[in-house]
């Protein structure tokens, strides 16, 4: 593995754990209510493009990466919908 693909794997890890106290925060105190629907839906469809992105280049960091973060991402989203409806 070359210096780049350690430093894009370096970086990846760094921003998508960005989103597990966030992730964590919401479980905990059962609550989303603070969290905007149009900013997690729309970062979840640039991460899904940014993941087909990576894909078709074949590049890892960013598939790894954004593989994770729309996981993230997308369970936050459910669960702000499952939270809000109550």
């Amino acid at each position: 593995m070359d210096g780049l693909t350690v430093l894009g794997l370096v970086a990846a890890t760094l921003t998508t754990c960005s989103f597990v106290p966030q992730l964590t925060r919401v479980i905990r105190t059962r609550s989303a209510e603070d969290l905007s629907y149009g900013m997690f839906g729309a970062f979840s469809v640039g991460v899904l493009l940014w993941l087909v992105y990576g894909l078709l280049r074949d590049d890892l960091p960013v598939i790894a990466s954004n593989a994770v973060t729309l996981a993230l991402s997308v369970t936050i989203l459910v669960l702000k919908i499952r939270y809000d409806r109550r």
